[in-house]
């Protein structure tokens, strides 16, 4: 398969899920009471994993490769956005939902979790597109 369209694929599955992510279940994070927050979060964060950071890791490793074949605008600006992402993920939102798991959560976390939410959609999103004018 050709490395572009296997990127391609790649960065669509991460936005659809970023959007699903930002449209549906954070915000549905806000409805639940503490206790069955507590619960279901961390049943859906072991789930989430399993799809999310074998996308991430593949996503990163086919930039690597595609920066190494070809320093261009699009490789280097792709590796940069995606380093902003996982700095993004592990530095803001992992500490958020482990916040949840450890039930040291107000309210307010489950509201910034969607605010700040904003800026990986929107990173995500601008990826897809770099990828799609790519490969076309």
């Amino acid at each position: 398969m050709d490395i572009g369209l296997l990127r391609l694929l790649i960065d669509f599955g991460l936005v659809v899920l970023i959007w699903i992510v930002q449209l549906i279940i954070y915000p549905s994070f806000t409805y639940y009471q503490n206790t069955s927050l507590l619960k279901w979060h961390r049943i859906y964060t072991g789930r989430v994993t399993i799809i999310v950071l074998p996308l991430m890791v593949s996503q990163l490793i086919i930039s690597v490769i595609q920066v190494l074949n070809g320093l261009n605008l699009y490789t280097i600006a792709s590796l940069f956005i995606i380093i902003i992402l996982w700095l993004l993920t592990f530095l803001l939102f992992v500490p958020l939902h482990q916040k949840i798991d450890q039930n040291k959560f107000e309210s307010s976390t489950t509201v910034r979790l969607v605010n700040l939410n904003w800026f990986r959609t929107a990173l995500w999103s601008l990826l897809f597109f770099l990828s799609l004018l790519n490969y076309i």
